[in-house]
């Protein structure tokens, strides 16, 4: 069984770019013609590939197709740059993974190598619980996620943990906690979350406290800087990343709520068994580099 390549650029560029008619104009065809393309393909393999909503999505199918398509064509960038005795040239890997390491600690630790390599990032965010989808939906090359089980055909290596504490501002902690923290303060305190999938003030809430979801007033600010800095001004309390705070804590601009009870949250870096030279020399490096910065 062989691939037309053609029909495989189509359906790439479809679930990519979310509708027929955008892949249409990428690739410099009628959005008729992709279609035609996509249709061929799914006859061919027997089983459909594009869910035709707005946006596109890619079945189940599509998936496992665009996993083997991104590491294809990564290995084909690296044999193209070899034959043309080329050192290195430049490459796009994709990765997923979680705001807070971007913030902290990921670029320092993959900037160096990326220059050295000439890799193009291409970032994909998500929540670290939610990452490892993306690499099974064929969208990323690697990820860093908190499942530490890998799937079929993927490695896992463990990185380390970030260290979470609850953070608030002297004035918050004066005007909500001044006896302390506990269940019926928590309850009327505002908390800080990143975004609807972020459980870490949940949990923390529900562990210590008892308290649900929705027992607490709530601020959402999807970002990492801006979530620190909604902290810090005072707007509620939240869990921050050791690495991020810097010395924040030291001189006093954040006071910690609950020393005793951080949290830490295991980090780990999957990527495929078979990938492309540069790919297993970038896993490498992230591995080596995370494991001196984290927990």
């Amino acid at each position: 069984m062989k691939l037309d390549p053609r029909q495989c650029e189509a359906v790439l560029a479809v679930i990519e770019h979310g509708s027929f008619e955008q892949a249409a104009a990428v690739l410099h065809l009628t959005p008729s013609a992709v279609s035609q393309r996509v249709r061929a393909l799914e006859v061919f393999l027997g089983t459909p590939l594009v869910v035709r909503t707005r946006p596109c999505r890619a079945t189940p199918a599509a998936q496992r197709l665009l996993q083997y398509l991104r590491r294809v064509q990564s290995l084909e960038d690296d044999l193209r740059a070899e034959l043309a005795g080329e050192q290195s040239a430049p490459q796009s890997i994709s990765i997923a993974l979680n705001n807070d390491s971007l913030a902290c600690w990921f670029l320092p630790a993959l900037a160096p190598f990326a220059i050295a390599e000439q890799v193009l990032l291409d970032l994909i965010l998500d929540n670290q619980d939610h990452t490892y989808t993306l690499l099974e939906e064929g969208r990323a090359l690697g990820c860093i996620s908190t499942e530490s089980q890998p799937m079929r055909g993927c490695s896992v290596e463990p990185l380390g943990a970030m260290r979470y504490r609850c953070m608030a501002s002297p004035d918050f902690r004066a005007r909500w906690f001044a006896r302390g923290m506990s269940r019926a303060a928590a309850a009327k305190a505002p908390v800080v979350i990143f975004d609807r999938k972020d459980r870490l003030q949940a949990d923390f809430l529900l562990k210590h406290f008892g308290l649900p979801e929705d027992a607490y007033p709530q601020h959402t600010v999807p970002a990492s800087d801006p979530y620190m800095q909604a902290v810090v001004h005072g707007l509620g309390w939240g869990m921050l990343p050791e690495l991020q705070m810097g010395s924040l804590r030291e001189r006093g601009v954040l006071v910690d709520l609950a020393p005793n009870r951080t949290v830490d949250v295991g980090l780990y870096w999957h990527a495929w068994k078979v990938q492309s030279p540069r790919m297993e020399r970038l896993s490498r490096a992230l591995v080596a580099q995370a494991r001196s910065m984290l927990k």
